[in-house]
């Protein structure tokens, strides 16, 4: 069992907002950070290292799996900070090299599990190997040989493994890029098998899809942007490196093109997709642009982002008072938990401090601080692959998409929705309601018990820019599931069950500011069992300020003469009581179009109360006067 030491304290330098006007956080308070977290971490570790009891829940793969997790992913935060500080981290190269030992001896009965024997450790092998690719001199040369050739024997079990054809193919490519550089076997095969994954998955501009689904979340950034990068630093003489070099560059340029433009004045990405346990590892994609040289952005505005982000989980409790990261998003809330998060899980967070292995005289740490493109106007903006449309407003400092590309499934798949990919909205400043069947961000049906549809399945309508109105649309037979309780581990994807169909719906957003114009065409309503229609807007805590309305639109379709506001209060991962507002049909609905307006605003913002007016003989007109002809958004109705 671990020895526990006593607390550790944080000690922080006094923030420099000449430098840093933004946040006031310089190179050394990530430092602070960086070994407040593995000082912590360490009081759970066993007696020789190899294995850290983090207290909390375990994972679907079990305690010596979870505590492997551990060790590697806190082992890849400490390789950032040897890396770039190499003659000021002695301790931490000493304190890991214990642990690289007793973990990988096969005469230790608490030893590691293989990659061999668990598939969970494939991808904390890759956590080790780019740890030691990264401080090769520090760490692993001096290691003893008998040390070098366990480890070499415990990463070769990877060769010829079976890995999904996800994200996962990196972690077998780092795995034998490291082997090929020491000396151990590996295989050719493999490594030229996961970059034909990788490339199958490339959906243009930058992005890709976590699988042959539509599964676009954070999984672009901190993996498929982050893993070619540290590849190339791992063999740059390998003529696959040299081969794509280029094409993997531009491939992060363009992503961190449009990933600026994700996160919030408040430093809080978008919150979307699954994972979201890893906090801070956000942040990822900025640095690695910054450490392979592959970014459009300047050093000032990357580190404004990559510094946001941290400032805002640990402003929100993200790091807990012995010093954990907790499974969670702002603070602990178990509720996030999916069936592979242990208590290590959340360390993968270590991705988002990779600027550490950036030393202290690079420019990223020199240059001060610049503003996102949210703090300078606001932002306007289409992502072809994921189908998203964001508009990002100033006086707030929110970042809002909407979405019509994405669901983490396939055109015509009938499963439930799932929460953290198939809602119509995510932004900056709200945590999608957890429960798959919602209110949130929503055009449902329901039936007799008041159970609603789902939209997942969807086919995506595209989207356009309406002269600074953006438009976004799709059309799905929506489904209500009878979910399955056997259905499987939560990997993202909707649960399944028995689908009963609905009628077509179709969902056009114009959106511009805060405001959504949302259009509906229902088609077959009275050929279903479907009942009354509801129009659901944004989740937001009763507490936060945040301003969510939804409004019928005067004058177009059919009437919407039903509203509320369903409430939860109970805590979520943002607070303890969730509202939605919602307008509706008080009776079934019937085959035609509705209309009604969304509104998201945060503090500040003195468009709260806004609407979009539709204007005989003119069209529709936002609240800024921008206006559209009423037949370029009845267009996308009839796609």
């Amino acid at each position: 069992m671990p020895v526990t030491a006593p607390p550790v304290s944080l000690a922080l330098p006094p923030l420099d907002l000449q430098l840093s006007p933004y946040t006031g956080l310089t190179r050394e308070h990530w430092c602070a950070y960086a070994d407040y977290l593995l000082r912590s971490a360490h009081r759970y570790a066993t007696e020789d290292h190899a294995n850290l009891h983090l207290p909390g829940a375990n994972s679907a793969y079990g305690p010596r799996s979870d505590s492997l997790e551990a060790f590697a992913r806190t082992f890849l935060l400490a390789s950032f900070r040897m890396a770039g500080d190499p003659d000021g981290t002695g301790w931490i190269a000493d304190w890991y090299a214990k642990g690289l030992d007793a973990g990988t001896d096969p005469a230790n009965p608490d030893r590691w599990p293989t990659p061999g024997e668990l598939g969970q450790a494939k991808v904390e092998a890759a956590s080790l190997a780019v740890g030691l690719a990264l401080t090769r001199d520090v760490l692993w040369d001096k290691l003893p040989q008998r040390v070098q050739e366990q480890l070499i024997g415990w990463f070769e079990t990877v060769i010829g493994g079976e890995y999904p054809p996800i994200n996962w193919v990196w972690f077998q490519i780092v795995v034998e890029t490291f082997l090929a550089s020491v000396g151990g076997r590996y295989s050719d095969e493999d490594i030229d098998a996961g970059l034909a994954v990788h490339d199958s998955l490339y959906r243009g501009h930058g992005w890709f899809a976590d699988g042959p689904e539509r599964a676009y979340d954070h999984y672009v950034g901190w993996a498929f942007q982050v893993y070619p990068q540290l590849w190339e630093l791992m063999a740059p003489a390998d003529p696959r490196v040299t081969a794509r070099a280029k094409l993997d560059g531009e491939r992060l340029a363009d992503f961190l093109d449009d990933a600026v433009h994700l996160v919030g004045a408040n430093g809080a990405p978008l919150i979307q997709g699954r994972s979201l346990i890893y906090r801070f590892a956000a942040a990822a994609p900025f640095w690695v642009g910054e450490l392979s040289g592959h970014t459009r952005l300047s050093a000032g505005v990357t580190r404004r982002a990559a510094s946001g982000i941290l400032d805002y989980f640990v402003k929100g409790g993200a790091i807990t008072d012995n010093g954990l990261l907790s499974i969670g998003f702002h603070g602990e809330f178990p509720g996030m938990k999916q069936s592979y998060s242990g208590a290590g899980s959340p360390y993968w967070a270590a991705k988002g401090m990779m600027g550490l292995a950036l030393p202290a005289d690079h420019r990223v740490w020199t240059a001060v601080e610049e503003p996102l493109p949210v703090e300078t106007g606001d932002t306007r903006r289409l992502i072809q692959a994921p189908g998203w449309q964001v508009d990002g407003t100033m006086a707030d400092g929110v970042v809002r998409i909407r979405n019509h590309g994405t669901d983490h499934a396939n055109p015509g798949t009938k499963v439930a929705d799932s929460p953290l990919y198939a809602r119509l909205g995510y932004s900056t400043a709200t945590f999608p309601d957890l429960e798959p069947e919602s209110l949130d961000n929503a055009v449902v049906l329901l039936d007799n018990e008041g159970k609603a549809t789902h939209r997942t399945g969807f086919t995506y309508l595209g989207h356009k820019d309406l002269g600074g109105v953006l438009a976004g649309a799709s059309r799905s037979t929506v489904n209500w599931i009878a979910v399955d309780p056997d259905s499987g581990p939560d990997h993202g994807s909707g649960a399944s069950g028995t689908a009963t169909p609905g009628p077509e719906v179709t969902v056009v957003s114009l959106t511009r500011g805060t405001v959504e114009l949302r259009l509906v065409r229902v088609r077959g309503a009275g050929a279903s069992k479907a009942g009354g229609l509801r129009i659901g807007g944004w989740p937001v805590d009763v507490s936060s300020g945040l301003v969510s309305e939804v409004r019928p639109l005067a004058g177009f379709g059919t009437l919407l003469d039903d509203a509320g506001t369903w409430q939860r209060d109970a805590p979520h991962p943002m607070g303890d009581s969730l509202a939605i507002p919602w307008v509706g049909t008080s009776d079934a609905a019937r085959d035609g179009d509705y209309a009604a307006v969304v509104v998201l605003a945060g503090q500040g913002n003195t468009d709260a109360a806004a609407t979009v007016r539709h204007v005989p003989g003119e069209g529709l007109e936002f609240p800024d006067g921008t206006v559209i002809s009423l037949e370029e958004a009845v267009q996308f109705l009839s796609r």
